[in-house]
């Protein structure tokens, strides 16, 4: 199988669940690891440095973005959303085979803002969304190549800062791991954490969540960024080793950028 063909059913199929390890990785995964790929499906497991290349001390502070507060639809999500030739290195589409969400539902009622972005369905229940795959064109014919999902929401007035609050809450209370069940099986989360947050939007938060994939550790990384009523999900997963996958800062700034 041609990687790029590999790398879109990893990206595919990470959405139908948002992480493979949501299909059953208690000893029924249904996911075949060599169809699976590394960096973006994962990444080089070191944070993700300024673009600049300056360090952060050194740097003056960014000025803080503004936002005109609409709730945008899902023409207006496409609209912001990059594409392929904003970026400089990456090729980036629509996701397919979105129309399906994941099942995932917890044993303990505090993680379930976890298992909503699992799902590809975040809460508060957006007003709008559409769904983007990012690939590092620089990595072609890797079979690492980094490949980062991304999910564009717009919320009602307040839901867009209530989703980062209850995802920060689930974080800390299910930070031990968590069970779930679904339609697939049950899964085990094994640890959650924090993870520094990407220095974009006007509110953004970042964290790991560990599960297992037929007896392997799977780290699932997310990079939640906020302006306004609009909310970016980032995910990223390695399911060919138990390294931490990398979200690169500069989809996420430029991303960040065009968000009303």
């Amino acid at each position: 199988m041609k990687v790029r063909t590999t790398v879109r059913a990893a990206a595919t199929a990470a959405l139908l669940c948002l992480a493979a390890v949501a299909c059953g990785p208690d000893g029924g995964a249904q996911d075949d690891r060599s169809g699976r790929t590394g960096k973006g499906a994962a990444g080089t497991g070191a944070p993700a440095s300024p673009a600049d290349g300056a360090p952060a001390s050194s740097r003056p502070p960014a000025p803080a973005p503004t936002s005109d507060g609409r709730t945008l639809t899902e023409a207006g999500l496409t609209e912001v959303a990059l594409t392929t030739g904003e970026l400089p290195g990456w090729e980036i589409d629509p996701l397919q085979g979105t129309e399906e969400r994941g099942t995932e539902k917890p044993d303990d009622d505090a993680c379930r803002p976890l298992t909503a972005v699992i799902n590809g369905s975040p809460e508060p229940a957006p007003a709008a969304t559409v769904f983007r795959t990012a690939v590092d064109t620089a990595e072609e014919g890797q079979e690492d190549q980094t490949v980062v999902t991304e999910i564009l929401t717009s919320h009602h007035p307040g839901d867009a800062g209530q989703l980062l609050h209850t995802v920060r809450d689930a974080v800390r209370a299910c930070a031990g791991g968590f069970r779930t069940t679904s339609e697939d099986g049950p899964s085990t989360y094994t640890e959650v954490k924090e993870l520094p947050a990407p220095d974009a939007g006007q509110e953004a938060f970042a964290y790991q969540v560990t599960g297992s994939l037929e007896g392997d550790r799977v780290p699932l990384v997310f990079h939640l960024v906020r302006t306004g009523s609009t909310v970016v999900t980032f995910y990223a997963a390695n399911y060919l080793a138990d390294t931490v996958p990398e979200i690169p800062a500069a989809l996420v700034t430029a991303q960040a950028a065009r968000l009303p």
